[in-house]
């Protein structure tokens, strides 16, 4: 299975749904919330290349961006393979 990381904030709609998508597929995660630790908040924005919006998806060290562009992986097929690496 995936090794799949999420940064998010506790009021974020995005981060629900994200979870949510990744939950529907039985997709395990580790979940970092940034307004709880600011460390965490820097590596984020390291390893996103200074992205600031949340959630920020990463699979196998691999950024997928926000929820949106995983939705689009999801509906292109492009979401399992990935998970099931």
């Amino acid at each position: 299975m995936a090794r799949i990381v999420i940064y998010s904030k506790a009021v974020c709609p995005y981060c629900e749904w994200a979870k949510q998508l990744l939950d529907s597929h039985g997709a395990s995660y580790t979940e970092f919330r940034i307004d709880q630790d600011e460390a965490k908040r820097d590596e984020m924005l390291r390893l996103s290349n200074g992205r600031r919006t949340v959630p920020q998806i990463f699979i196998n060290d691999q950024l997928i961006g926000g929820y949106d562009d995983l939705s689009a992986l999801d509906k292109a097929g492009k979401l399992l393979p990935l998970l099931n690496q």
